[in-house]
């Protein structure tokens, strides 16, 4: 059935309540008027509660940007907006300026500047004075008021009860701390956590811990040592003797800081060749007086000022040769192996003595006419024989390739099915066949007609069947769905599907007292004190039907009680019945039956009428007279429809009428409960 804009509305508030997010909303109905009415009651939900913390934070923390710069999402514009301007009316409050706001900064946050501003003042008269001009009153309705205000009635306003973090859940509040606090017994206030008593601190062997507000610090047990001093944060830091001034370099010196110490480097520093003395006098280094020559073999090392020069002692080589290494003798010169291929491309090169030649590599035949290396094409020259698939010539020889699907084999040549699924190509089962492969889902899931790789789940609840699926509520979860029941009264039925009443009375889970009787009703229980009146008691026994439940009392009369007697009311029955909510009614329901016993009168002379005397509101409920299996019944029917929850009584009588004159009458009390939910 259609949901009315109210009902969109409803659900879309209870998803941002329950989830603080307004993606992956579930369809509720076809019209996309619900659809959009559901999400912008969501978001407006959203932005309210996002409003509330905003205020939370500044009443505790005085500031906003600690949390500000953690996203920048439009729920966190949301926040940032309530905070600043919750910051705003709590400055204008110590400043003892006036708590109206000033048009210009928004409606949204003039609301929040004034509540913050007024916070914790309600003994100051912040009304007009007397000598200001008054306005005219106007009376304005709790409607207009509610949109003027849209936080009057959050319990979160202006930080709530809480003392640090709250949060309006719509019927109540729930408070919360910051991190390094605890919550009381109390439910608002917070406590520090003394991490060094609960051992949750993190001060390594050395140190000592030291418990702070909301956190801990670690203070380090030992000295740090000569050269160093103890910071704030227990740590060691080096002393920079030359910054302080507590060295004891001489003038012609530079003092130099290192770590755990300092040393005295002299102003006049030497080039590159020279050694300084402790004078500070730069003296020439012999370089060819050190134990590694700096000249290799064959030459002769000559110091100079400052440096030093190599001079070749070398014998004269002929054409291919070249001295060795150590300059002793002549060697042959491999001209092959220079990067500049003397032979030329598709040739080897061959070294001989003090001279090569060149011969053509494999894959190449020589040519009389140009008298160079041409390359041999393999696969024009042999087709269909060299490879199974492919073949691709390269210069001096080839290689073959496969199609897709395939790979080449070890020999290079013949080409086997390449089993794609082990690289993992799909998302959840692949399937290998000949030259390529097959992607498949599991249950619950369906291939991509996009890429047909991805596995995308199927919605159950969005199917057309989704709303038969479940009897409450169908929730979908990857690969499946889960039904789920009413949040109390109520549990899921072995099937998994439907959903089941629980009698609180029969499982005695109620917390009825010993004076009151349980009446199990759908989706919860009530504890009533039915007592009989004077003159009656109670029969014995309670009837217990499958909807309902009947106390009755029976007339007692004391001894020579005349009246008592004489009072035509001989039973006071309660009775306790539990009806769904109707919201398809095309016809009356017939709820009650009430089977008059004729008394010992002729037939001719008795009459039977039953009569509704109290609590029918709205003419919710009828009774009518009709004769079944010889007997006179009082049919009570329900002609209206009745939108749960709600309780009324109705006050039944069956009057037994004899010439005029009620002879006889039973009185029965009806309770009735229309549940919310029906299964």
């Amino acid at each position: 059935a259609d949901l009315s804009v109210e009902e969109c509305c409803e659900k879309g508030i209870e998803w941002a309540n329950k989830n603080r997010i307004c993606t992956s909303l579930p369809l509720i109905a076809e019209p996309r008027e619900c659809r959009m009415t559901q999400v912008q009651c969501c978001r407006s939900q959203l932005e309210k509660q996002y409003c509330s913390d905003g205020i939370e934070f500044a009443n505790v923390r005085e500031e906003c940007d600690s949390h500000i710069g953690e996203n920048s999402t439009c729920e966190a514009e949301h926040f940032k907006i309530c905070c600043y301007c919750c910051l705003l009316g709590k400055a204008a409050q110590i400043q003892g300026r006036s708590c109206e706001p000033s048009l210009k900064i928004g409606y949204q946050c003039g609301i929040v500047f004034r509540a913050c501003c007024v916070k914790d003042h309600e003994g100051i008269d912040v009304s007009i004075s007397d000598d200001a001009p008054k306005k005219e009153q106007v009376e304005i309705s709790k409607e207009e008021l509610d949109q003027e205000d849209p936080y009057l009635h959050d319990g979160c306003r202006g930080g709530g009860p809480c003392s640090q973090q709250c949060r309006d859940t719509g019927s109540s509040y729930v408070c919360s701390c910051f991190v390094g606090y605890q919550l009381q017994p109390d439910g608002v206030n917070c406590e520090d956590i003394n991490e060094c008593i609960t051992g949750t601190h993190s001060c390594g062997i050395g140190q000592t811990c030291v418990n702070t507000l909301g956190s801990f610090r670690c203070q380090r047990d030992t000295s740090c040592g000569t050269g160093y001093e103890l910071t704030d944060d227990s740590r060691c830091k080096d002393i920079d003797e030359c910054e302080t001034g507590t060295h004891n370099c001489p003038p012609d010196f530079i003092c130099q800081n290192t770590p755990g110490s300092f040393r005295c480097r002299p102003k006049l520093q030497c080039m590159n060749g020279f050694i300084q003395d402790a004078l500070g006098n730069c003296i020439d280094i012999n370089e060819c007086l050190s134990a590694n020559m700096p000249c290799p073999a064959g030459q002769i090392c000559i110091n100079t000022d400052g440096s030093y020069t190599c001079q070749r002692i070398s014998p004269s080589c002929g054409r291919g040769y070249h001295l060795n290494e150590d300059g002793t003798r002549c060697v042959d010169v491999d001209e092959c192996s220079s990067s500049n291929q003397p032979c030329g491309e598709g040739h080897v090169c061959i070294n001989a003595p003090g001279n090569y030649r060149c011969e053509c590599k494999s894959g190449y035949t020589f040519d009389v006419i140009s008298r160079t290396c041409m390359d041999i094409n393999e696969c024009r020259r042999y087709p269909g024989r060299l490879c199974a698939h492919k073949c691709e010539n390269t210069p001096g020889s080839y290689y073959c390739t496969c199609t897709m699907g395939f790979k080449l084999s070890s020999d290079g040549r013949s080409c086997e099915d390449l089993n794609e699924c082990e690289s993992s190509p799909c998302s959840q089962e692949c399937a290998n066949v000949y030259g390529s492969y097959q992607c498949y889902c599991r249950r619950g899931f369906q291939l991509s007609d996009v890429d047909g790789i991805s596995c995308e789940d199927i919605d159950e609840c969005a199917l057309p069947t989704g709303g038969h699926i479940c009897s409450f509520r169908c929730v979908n979860i990857p690969g499946s769905f889960q039904c789920t029941c009413p949040s109390s009264g109520y549990r899921l039925a072995p099937n998994g599907r439907n959903c089941q009443d629980i009698d609180e009375c029969v499982a005695e889970s109620h917390n009825c007292s010993f004076n009151e009787t349980c009446f199990n009703i759908q989706g919860g229980f009530r504890c009533l004190s039915l007592e009989c009146p004077e003159n009656y008691r109670k029969s014995g026994d309670t009837v217990r039907l499958e909807k309902t439940d009947t106390i009755r009392c029976i007339k007692s009369c004391r001894p020579n009680d005349v009246n008592c007697v004489l009072d035509p009311v001989h039973t006071i029955s309660h009775t306790v019945i539990s009806l769904p909510t109707f919201r398809e009614f095309t016809r009356p329901e017939e709820i009650i039956f009430l089977r008059a016993i004729t008394p010992t009168y002729p037939a001719n002379q008795a009459d039977i009428i039953f009569d509704i005397t109290e609590g029918n509101l709205r003419d919710s409920f009828d009774i009518i007279k009709r004769y079944m299996d010889g007997m006179t019944v009082g049919v009570v029917r329900q002609v209206r429809p009745i939108v749960g929850p709600f309780h009324a009584i109705l006050k039944l009588e069956m009057n037994y009428v004899m010439g005029g004159v009620v002879s006889h009458r039973n009185i029965v009390n009806v309770h009735i409960f229309v549940s919310e939910y029906w299964f």
